[in-house]
Formats: C-alpha cells, sequence, structure tokens
C-alpha cells in the first residue's frame, strides 16, 4: 500500500513544481491539479485489479483477471490520454522538470500497452488450453494444443519484452525528483517480475513439445542428489534414473544406485577438475558418478554423468539426449502439485515432509540399500501421478514451479542437442557459474569433506548490502555468507554415524570445501573468513578464476565470509546470490539498499 501510495503522489509534486518553476497559470495549473488526481485514480484502480497477475498464478486468479481485464484497459487508457494532453506535452518541454514528466509519460504508456497487447494473448492461450484435451490417459499429453498455442504465447512475449525495454530507457536517470525516481524503481521490479514470468512461460511452450519427444524419442539421465552430502551442484549423487519421452508419453525407468557405477571408473574430467576435487583435500573425490556434481556448471556434470553412462552396459543399449538434475526439495514440490505419495510401506509423503524423510528422516530409520529404492520410488510414483490427467491447470503449474524450482538449483537441466539446449538457457534451467555481465551474480558453492549427511544441519545465510547506487555502470556490495551448524548436543549424541561423520574430523562438523566465484566481468576484494578455516586460496576451474578455501563447522558454531564485490561496468540489474542448494525453498538471503 505504501508504494502504490507513492505512485500516486508523484504526479502532484510534479505539478506543485511546474506552477512554481514554469509560470504556469492558475487555470492551467488548477487543471493540470485536477487531471493528476485522474490519473492517480486510474492507474491506482487498475494496479490493485493487476495485483495478483505477477504473483503465484492459478486458474482462479487469472480468471479473475480475465473478467477484470476490460476495466483494467479502461483505467490505463484513461490514464495514459489524461497523460499525454496538450498541457502534459507542454510541460514535458520544461526546463528541469522535463524529464520528470517523460518518465511518468512513460510509464503509464507502458503499462496501457502492456494490458492491451500482452495480457489478452496470454490469458487467450490460457483460456484455449482450459477446453483442449491435453490428456489422453495412462501418462500420455496431447501435445497438439501445445503446438498450436506457441507462436500466439511468443507474440505476447515479444509485446511483453518490448514494452518492458521501452520502459528500461525511461530517462529516470535524469529525472530530479527522487519520488519519481523511487517510483520507477518500484514499478520497474514489479515489471521486471512480470516480463520475466511471460518470458519462462513463453520459453517453456517452445520447450515442452521437444523435450516431451513431439519428433522423437528422448532419453534424459536423471540423477538423483542428496543435499545432505553437499556438492556445488546439489548434492551427492545417490541413483540414476532413466526419463524416456516419446510423443508426449512420458516413463521413469528404475533408479540404479551409485555403487552399481563404481566398476566403470571415473569419469572423463578436465585436469582443473581433478586438481580441485580429488588431488587437493581434506577429502579426495573420487570422481566417479556419486562425485559428479562437484563442478557447479551443469554441462559439466551433463558431460560427466555421460562419460561414465556410456561405458555401462544399459548405457551402452540406450544413449541418453541429456542430464536432469533433481533433489528432495523439487519432489516435495512435485507432490504438492499432484498429491501424496503412498510408499510401498505405506507410509505417506506430502508437500510438507517429503524432504525431511529423504534428507534426515531416511538416514535414521533404513540402510543405505533401502534409501536408494525409496528415492526412486518417490521420483516415479511422483511423476507418474503428475502426468496423469494432465490439465491446464497442472500445466501452468509445472512450468511455475519448475522456474522457481531451477531458480534455487534444486532442477537443473541440460540437453546435449544445442536447439534443446538453447531453450533451456533461455528458461534459465540450466545452472552455471556467474557468465552474465548484464545481471551479475555471486557464486558460492560447497562440497562436504567429512563422509557424512551433516548438511542437513548446516543452515546457510547471507547479507548482501548495496554500498553505490549507480544506476547503470559498475555497482559495489558487500556479502557476509554464513555457515552455521544448527545440530544440537543431543543430536549429536543421538543420530547414527551415518549422519554425523565416520571418522577423520569430530563427529558432528560439517567440513565444507567452498567455492566462491566473483560476478562475470567483476571482482572480489578484501575476503575474509571469521571461524575455523583455511586460508582462501585462488584456484581455476575449467579456465575461470576462484576463491577456495576449507571451513570446519561444530555444532552450535558459525562460519561467515566476509567480502566486497564490483559489478561489471555492463551491469543493468542488481546482485544476485547462486549457491548450492539446500534441503529447503528458502535461500536464506537478506538484501539492503536495494
Amino acid at each position: 500500500m505504501r508504494r502504490h501510495r507513492a505512485w500516486s503522489w508523484v504526479l502532484l509534486v510534479i505539478f506543485v513544481l511546474l506552477v512554481a518553476i514554469a509560470g504556469i497559470g492558475g487555470y492551467a495549473a488548477k487543471t493540470m491539479y485536477e487531471q493528476a488526481k485522474e490519473v492517480k485514480a486510474h492507474e491506482q484502480n487498475a494496479v490493485s485489479m493487476l495485483s495478483g497477475f505477477s504473483g503465484k498464478k492459478d486458474l482462479n486468479s487469472l480468471d479473475q483477471i480475465s473478467q477484470k481485464l476490460p476495466q483494467v484497459q479502461s483505467e490505463t487508457r484513461q490514464a495514459n490520454d489524461i497523460a499525454h494532453g496538450r498541457l502534459w506535452n507542454l510541460a514535458a518541454k520544461a526546463p528541469y522538470i522535463g524529464n520528470d514528466i517523460k518518465t511518468v509519460q512513460g510509464m503509464t504508456s507502458t503499462v496501457d500497452g502492456i494490458v492491451h497487447d500482452s495480457v489478452p494473448g496470454f490469458l487467450n492461450v490460457v483460456n484455449n488450453l482450459k477446453g483442449a484435451q491435453l490428456s489422453e490417459g495412462n501418462g500420455q499429453i496431447n501435445l497438439q494444443p501445445i503446438l498450436q498455442s506457441q507462436q500466439q504465447i511468443k507474440v505476447a512475449n515479444a509485446a511483453m519484452q518490448t514494452q518492458v525495454a521501452y520502459y528500461d530507457q525511461l530517462p529516470v536517470q535524469k529525472a530530479q525528483l527522487k519520488v519519481v525516481r523511487d517510483a520507477y524503481s518500484t514499478s520497474k521490479t514489479k515489471l521486471d517480475g512480470l516480463a520475466q514470468k511471460f518470458d519462462q512461460i513463453s520459453n517453456a511452450f517452445q520447450i515442452l513439445p521437444d523435450f516431451l519427444g513431439a519428433n522423437q524419442q528422448r532419453n534424459y539421465a536423471v540423477t538423483a542428489m542428496t543435499t545432505s552430502e553437499a556438492r556445488s551442484s546439489g548434492g551427492l549423487i545417490g541413483s540414476v534414473g532413466v526419463l524416456t519421452t516419446n510423443n508426449g508419453k512420458i516413463t521413469v525407468g528404475a533408479f540404479r544406485p551409485n555403487t552399481e557405477y563404481v566398476p566403470y571408473g571415473m569419469a572423463k574430467v578436465t585436469s582443473s577438475e581433478k586438481a580441485l576435487f580429488k588431488e587437493w583435500g581434506p577429502m579426495h573425490q573420487s570422481l566417479m558418478m556419486q562425485d559428479l556434481a562437484s563442478c557447479p556448471d551443469t554441462q559439466r556434470l551433463a558431460e560427466n554423468v555421460n562419460s561414465v553412462w556410456k561405458r555401462t552396459p544399459w548405457g551402452a543399449k540406450q544413449p541418453i539426449d541429456g542430464v536432469i538434475t533433481i533433489d528432495p526439495v523439487y519432489l516435495q514440490a512435485m507432490i504438492r502439485m499432484s498429491g501424496n505419495v503412498t510408499l510401498d510401506d505405506g507410509r505417506v509423503l506430502t508437500g510438507d515432509n517429503t524432504a525431511q524423510f529423504l534428507l534426515n528422516t531416511i538416514y535414521k530409520e533404513y540402510s543405505p540399500a533401502q534409501q536408494d529404492s525409496y528415492f526412486g520410488q518417490v521420483a516415479t510414483k511422483g511423476t507418474d501421478s503428475l502426468f496423469a490427467n494432465m490439465n491446464v491447470s497442472k500445466m501452468m503449474g509445472l512450468m511455475t514451479v519448475s522456474g522457481q524450482m531451477a531458480t534455487g538449483r534444486h532442477l537443473s537441466m541440460y540437453a546435449f542437442d544445442s536447439n534443446i539446449e538453447s531453450e533451456f538457457q533461455s528458461s534459465e534451467l540450466t545452472a552455471h557459474t556467474p557468465n552474465d555481465e548484464t545481471k551479475p551474480t555471486v557464486g558460492v558453492y560447497s562440497n562436504e569433506q567429512n563422509a557424512s549427511k551433516m548438511d542437513w544441519y548446516i543452515h546457510k545465510t547471507s547479507k548482501i548490502t548495496r554500498t553505490s547506487s549507480n544506476s547503470t555502470g559498475a555497482r559495489t556490495y558487500h556479502v557476509d555468507y554464513t555457515m552455521t551448524n544448527t545440530m544440537t548436543q543431543t543430536e549429536l549424541q543421538s543420530v547414527p554415524d551415518y549422519i554425523r561423520g565416520m571418522g577423520g574430523v569430530p563427529r558432528g562438523n560439517g567440513v565444507e570445501k567452498t567455492l566462491i566465484y566473483a560476478p562475470a566481468g567483476g571482482s572480489i576484494s578484501n575476503l575474509s573468513v571469521t571461524g575455523y578455516a583455511e586460508r582462501m586460496q585462488q584456484k581455476t576451474l575449467n579456465g575461470t578464476s576462484l576463491y577456495a578455501g576449507v571451513v570446519q563447522v561444530a555444532p552450535g558454531q558459525s562460519v561467515t565470509f566476509s567480502f566486497d564485490v564490483t559489478t561489471s561496468p555492463k551491469t543493468v540489474s542488481d546482485l544476485q546470490m547462486d549457491q548450492s542448494p539446500m534441503g529447503w525453498e528458502d535461500p536464506g538471503v537478506t538484501k539492503v539498499n536495494y
């Protein structure tokens, strides 16, 4: 409400200054003041009616927006017409305050364009799919409605991206009034979020047919990772299954435990991967199947998995088209959408308890052989339930949740077909270390060096403080990244060694080999560590420089990495955090002065 009020009062402040600075006559000033109040009312009504659109969408909220759309369009059109009237256009040419007027005019025209061009196209696609038969039974998806909707959703998305690009070029840097700049920044955040959702959904429509085997059968290795034993890309790979798609039919093959891959040796890793993970301790990782998530780039993980896969008897008979990484948090989100899963022993997993069961409880109650079996059960039954009786609500939910899960690295995908991989990249489904100078990211990735399942207890939080506020160009930030071992002394005494560790270091200690990447085109400085830690060293992994070191976190203790970040001069957005996923959805990131 406070943000809407700030936006609403922008216009009133502008016109008070116009009267004083531009010398507008009394009648004109009164007219513009009254018009400003009208614009305020129209925009406030439109924003209120569209307030749910950029959030987590379901069909009910989309139906409500569809019903309200004509009214929303009327409100934004009236506001835009007023803001581009004769007096406003005259004021836009006035010295000192003209750029403020142009910015406000641009804001009203952008919102009006979005609700007339982009939103209707998107809603038409959804409404058409609601009447389509997407499910043909037995997990078979009818791809024709999706294929027929591709172009329409692509056009709607193009209109959205054009409007947002126009918005980004408004002369806000020259605006004199802070209230205008603040209102612009608030609206930009909302528009960027809306544009990102449009882009994700549009890209998903382009991806789905090929991914679901519209033109040929596709086989994807699915690596089931446990984040309770952290690796850069997620966690130790406990088992690997196969997801096969053929003309919309989806099947999940049996998951084989990582022990079945041991006879086929180490992956075909690079020299720098071998040096960083196998030759540099304290744990000298095998770089066999279980350790291949040590690489923070999904492309390298996929290539390494494939190098082992091809040497196995089953892999030689069934080549893979790519690799999908999943963890229990993704499975939990999938079950939340599709419904509870009952395991063979009668245990019921839900959208709330799945992650804890697979990341902690299972290690207390079941043997290692049973653990792999249960993960396979959950993945297979959850997938079967999700794709059974597919409808537009499930499909939209799957697209939204997959995007959210990919952002947190609970899901990642890589295709060896460059055309499909291009779509994965566009949809941000392929995790990678920082590589975009315009959208800066700092990467922090963990690799547990204690043979344990202690990372369930290692909670990671970060505080990112913007220390310079340039609207374009390089920006500076301070980052505090903290790892806290939440295991209590009671738990330390009661949990099995399989969880707390089996030697080499004190039981219950988290030992984290940590990799820290600067943003692409940027730098890290003043790096220090508070707590039990080795000195951070500069290393290189596959041609990219990074900082690496090992920290040890005892129960009840914390370790904090502190450093300053300078982004590339090409920066157009604020710094984000990319990190190894934890056993829950909340990434623990706090942003200050954003």
